[in-house]
């Protein structure tokens, strides 16, 4: 083993991931951290304090009042968010951000939208929505997209981050994953 994927909930809120992450840290390993960007000044703190080596937020809709909160479910801070964004792009760590394309949701649209919102970023990961383990038993009757509409929003979000590719066909190059 040589790294750690600490995710969550979202672990930024948690009091004792610096000392979590000190741990490890400590045995030699590489850490990674999954956030949802929700707490922009601990990713911040962690990152200037060398904590991390790689992060990967999900981003769950476009950067836009409104469809931002219908999709997370919870409320969120728009700025906290782009924050975070900006942040990591800035980091000069590994780094991917991530959203899970579900059709209830997301269209392709909101897909090219998100990656505007995130033009420049080094990876950007499309993943196809699964319906097991879903909470609100309504979402097990959502039929995901096709692997080639999937493809085809990668292809399009491609105008703005080069590196979009759909989870399972990404570039192996990354050591994020």
């Amino acid at each position: 083993m040589d790294g750690v994927v600490i995710s969550g909930g979202e672990p930024t809120f948690q009091d004792d991931l610096d000392s979590l992450i000190k741990i490890f840290k400590d045995m030699g390993l590489k850490v990674r951290l999954d956030t949802n960007g929700t707490n922009p000044d601990k990713i911040e703190d962690l990152i200037q304090r060398e904590l991390i080596d790689c992060i990967a937020m999900d981003i769950k809709a476009p950067l836009r009042d409104g469809k931002y909160n219908e999709v997370a479910g919870v409320l969120c801070s728009l700025s906290d968010l782009e924050r975070s964004v900006k942040l990591i792009m800035e980091s000069g760590l590994e780094y991917e951000f991530r959203t899970t394309v579900c059709p209830t949701f997301l269209t392709k649209a909101d897909v090219v939208e998100i990656a505007q919102s995130i033009a420049g970023a080094s990876r950007y990961i499309l993943q196809s929505f699964r319906p097991t383990n879903c909470l609100d038993k309504a979402m097990f009757d959502v039929v995901p997209y096709t692997e080639d509409e999937i493809r085809d929003f990668a292809e399009s979000a491609r105008r703005f981050v080069k590196h979009c590719y759909v989870r399972g066909e990404e570039m192996k190059a990354f050591s994020c994953n």
